[in-house]
């Protein structure tokens, strides 16, 4: 297993210098989702808390960051940081109100949805940036600088599951009170997973800013992209290590199949696309429960 990662890190260091633009972006986008997939997998896959809203942190790490930076010339390479610290303290008010009015289960995701839809409009009439903001980068910067984030993302996930934190989000994750009947602080863990998720989300979302070169509210706040963001570590296999990557590299390709066939044919392919995700998610869950990644990793030796 160890071998096979370390190959496909080799592969994904030596792809720019083969890859044409289009293939560099198609790939970047890729490691954007598997970023932001391993990111929301702390807190839903180790610790069992259901967010539908993550696109809030998408959006604030954007907002933030590009606030910094056209305002006060603060590079995103430091302005990551305030925006993680905005994002992981809103994420840590949104984890202390569901604790305190016992918000949980369902209702607890659609709290989140009603934050993330509360800064999309709120945002959309925010006028001070003026609305769509134009930034600067390098494709093969971006795409290096992605690379790395999820490298390191998953690097520190793979201690942090190992860890006594670790093991506290699996216990509250399988049994909460079988965890608090234990000694397991419920609130502190709950809010250690939403804060680092948050924050974790929120650099996402500044290298989500830059590279795509403008800030859409609309996008960066919305249900769907939060949809998008579940997507690859579901598929891939909640709760592992390599399951958001493998999801990401399964659903990228297939949404620019779906794009280019439909474009071939000369579909308006406005809800085909989620529509198809759909289909595959159903698939997935009636014959894969588990995910992609725990159905081929118990078929290996």
């Amino acid at each position: 297993m160890r071998i096979a990662l370390l190959v496909l890190l080799g592969l994904f260091l030596l792809a720019p210098l083969a890859a044409g633009p289009y293939l560099l972006s198609l790939l970047t986008v890729l490691l954007t989702f598997a970023y932001l997939g391993q990111a929301w997998n702390i807190m839903m896959g180790f610790a069992g808390q259901l967010s539908l809203g993550h696109a809030l942190y998408v959006g604030l790490g954007a907002y933030v960051s590009a606030a910094l930076s056209l305002f006060w010339g603060i590079p995103p390479i430091l302005g990551v940081f305030p925006a993680m610290a905005a994002a992981a303290l809103v994420g840590s008010a949104i984890g202390w109100l569901s604790f305190r009015f016992a918000v949980k289960g369902v209702h607890f995701t659609l709290l989140t949805i009603a934050f993330a839809e509360i800064a999309r409009l709120t945002f959309q009439h925010l006028t001070v940036l003026g609305g769509t903001v134009h930034l600067r980068g390098d494709p093969r910067m971006f795409y290096y600088v992605i690379l790395a984030m999820s490298a390191a993302l998953f690097l520190a996930c793979r201690a942090l599951l190992s860890s006594p934190l670790g093991y506290r989000w699996q216990a509250l994750r399988e049994d909460p009170a079988a965890a608090e009947s234990l000694g397991v602080p419920l609130l502190k863990v709950k809010l250690a997973a939403i804060a680092l998720s948050a924050g974790l989300t929120a650099a996402g979302g500044v290298f989500t800013a830059f590279f795509y070169n403008a800030l859409f509210p609309d996008q960066w706040f919305g249900l769907s992209y939060s949809i998008e963001i579940i997507l690859a570590p579901v598929i891939g296999g909640l709760g592992t290590l390599f399951g958001p990557i493998l999801g990401a590299m399964l659903l990228s390709p297939l949404g620019e199949a779906i794009s280019a066939l439909t474009e071939s044919v000369g579909w308006q392919n406005a809800g085909l696309k989620p529509f198809l995700y759909g289909i595959v998610l159903l698939l997935i869950v009636k014959f894969l429960p588990d995910g992609v990644w725990p159905a081929i990793r118990r078929r290996l030796p």
